[in-house]
């Protein structure tokens, strides 16, 4: 009877403990939803003032409790290729070699801890193992799922990844839903609750010296937060490779190793930029930095996350600016400082028996083009199948083409057959004194010199040149052994004694226009000779 009363007392506690353990459980749900309800009203707050903060330190103060609660730390572990495979970039080694100069005569970059690169950060279990850390910015929430935005050199290529919540929640069930090397930016999704997103800026709206501050994990210090200035805008830094998009907001906000993938906000802790690069001899921060504008970032970042991909508009032309070679456009009659001028067109492409070779685009749809990045970008992130008009200088009068983008290939360079391997050295010439004053010397195309040059069976015609003076005319101009002249002013020519004879009936004052053909691709060339002494 005892042993019976004992059991009945004991199956008692235990139902009382049962029940304070589910009190607890769901007590301690409440708080924490109850926190994330306060956050989210501090946040919501933090905002509200921001349009009426009338003190500086006061508007950073509250842009980092605004923003703070969306930015991410993200640790990486990358099973790198073999020894010249594809790495990520802006970061491969030769682009490291530019920021982190080899100091100790190892050949190699030396990179600070912590750094996500080839040979930074922790060693891995084998020599391309890499190790590294970034940051991220919490674009957008959908119930207890968020999309983060990155760059493709913080995310792309992890075989793991921990993504750390401004409130130091780990979460290890990352998954990349795409990269875009050619703008550097990756999105990636987390599963998690009591999550706050940060609002997209207008990019276009900012301006130089328009103060800005950048979020992020310099050198793994979680949770920093910098400020400056935008010092200029649309700036080419020549980091993402010739297929690559730049336009980068250049900023004196310090940012560092770890900074990447952090959001780049306004003093409204809008997001305005992805931190992306730094300019430096020293491997930290010299007083430039790079971030992608996101007017640029918010057409990728909406691409990766519904099709885990990047679909660009195509026209399929070579192009170049006409602000950088003036004499070139006045050779075709053109008086303008702004535009591009299309150089080649590629068979089976939007702009074949549409736009031709030495038609200068001055409109895109009714707007300036006004340089090469600007129509690239244009294009790049219009939809294909998109009807355009385009406004066009031709024969000395303006024209207007329409035309329908197609979709961009994976490698565009390959589209237009460049890189193709050849040989540069020297052939005894054919010329003319007239030929020598620009600088350079050529000859008729013989199997010999084409194999020699790499040119193809397709350089039949025109003039391979042979020798070029270092310090001429034609040189200055970017002529070299091995290019092919197709045209000298607007006419075809045949053989070497056809453009000598096309130069000497030129007006050299005014100089010379040449069609120049070459295993890097095809190209105009404007040659004026060196004045008389």
């Amino acid at each position: 009877m005892e042993m019976i009363k004992s059991f009945k007392k004991s199956a008692a506690v235990l139902a009382i403990g049962g029940i304070s353990i589910a009190g607890w459980a769901a007590g301690n749900s409440l708080v924490n939803n109850v926190r994330f309800a306060r956050a989210q009203e501090a946040v919501q707050q933090n905002r509200q003032d921001l349009a009426t903060s009338e003190s500086l330190s006061t508007v950073f103060r509250k842009v980092g409790k605004a923003v703070e609660p969306s930015v991410v730390n993200i640790q990486v572990h990358k099973k790198a290729a073999a020894a010249g495979g594809n790495r990520a970039l802006p970061f491969d080694e030769d682009m490291l070699k530019r920021f982190f100069p080899d100091k100790d005569g190892d050949g190699k970059p030396d990179i600070p801890e912590g750094f996500g690169g080839p040979g930074g950060g922790e060693e891995g279990d084998s020599p391309f193992d890499q190790f590294g850390t970034g940051s991220g910015v919490i674009m957008e929430t959908a119930g207890s799922t968020a999309f983060i935005l990155t760059n493709n050199h913080v995310a792309g290529g992890a075989s793991e990844m921990v993504v750390t919540l401004a409130d130091g929640r780990r979460i290890e069930n990352a998954k990349v839903l795409g990269t875009d090397p050619k703008s550097d930016l990756a999105v990636v999704k987390i599963e998690a609750d009591r999550l706050i997103s940060a609002p997209w800026g207008d990019s276009d709206q900012l301006a130089k010296g328009d103060w800005i501050m950048a979020f992020g994990s310099p050198f793994g210090y979680v949770g920093s937060m910098t400020h400056g200035i935008v010092s200029a805008l649309n700036r080419q830094a020549g980091i993402l490779g010739d297929n690559g998009y730049e336009n980068f907001i250049q900023v004196d906000a310090p940012i560092n190793p770890g900074n990447s993938g952090g959001p780049l906000v306004n003093t409204k802790g809008e997001v305005v930029g992805v931190n992306t690069a730094i300019a430096s001899r020293s491997g930290s921060f010299s007083g430039i930095g790079f971030a992608i504008p996101s007017n640029r970032a918010k057409f990728v970042y909406n691409e990766l996350k519904t099709k885990g991909k990047v679909t660009r508009g195509w026209l399929g032309v070579g192009i170049a600016d006409v602000n950088r070679d003036p004499e070139m456009a006045k050779s075709f009659g053109y008086n303008g400082d702004k535009g591009v001028l299309v150089f080649e067109t590629q068979p089976q492409t939007p702009a074949y028996n549409k736009l031709k070779r030495g038609d200068i685009i001055t409109e895109m749809n009714g707007k300036p083009v006004e340089s090469v990045q600007a129509l690239r970008n244009q294009i790049a992130e219009t939809t294909p199948g998109t009807e355009l008009s385009l406004k066009i200088f031709r024969d000395e009068k303006q024209e207007t083409v329409k035309l329908t983008l197609g979709e961009q290939p994976e490698n565009p360079q390959l589209a237009f057959g460049r890189g193709r391997p050849g040989q540069r050295g020297q052939q005894e010439p054919a010329g003319s004194a007239a030929v020598e004053a620009l600088g350079m010397k050529f000859a008729t195309p013989s199997e010999e010199l084409i194999e020699k040059y790499g040119l193809g069976e397709a350089a039949k015609n025109g003039a391979i040149v042979t020798e070029v003076s270092p310090s001429g005319p034609a040189a200055k101009q970017g002529l070299r052994p091995g290019d092919l002249i197709t045209e000298v002013n607007g006419k075809s020519v045949k053989d070497a004694k056809g453009v000598a004879d096309a130069i000497a009936k030129t007006d050299k004052g005014k100089g010379v226009r040449f069609y120049v053909e070459s295993p890097d691709g095809k190209r105009f060339v404007f040659v004026k000779p060196a004045p008389a002494k």
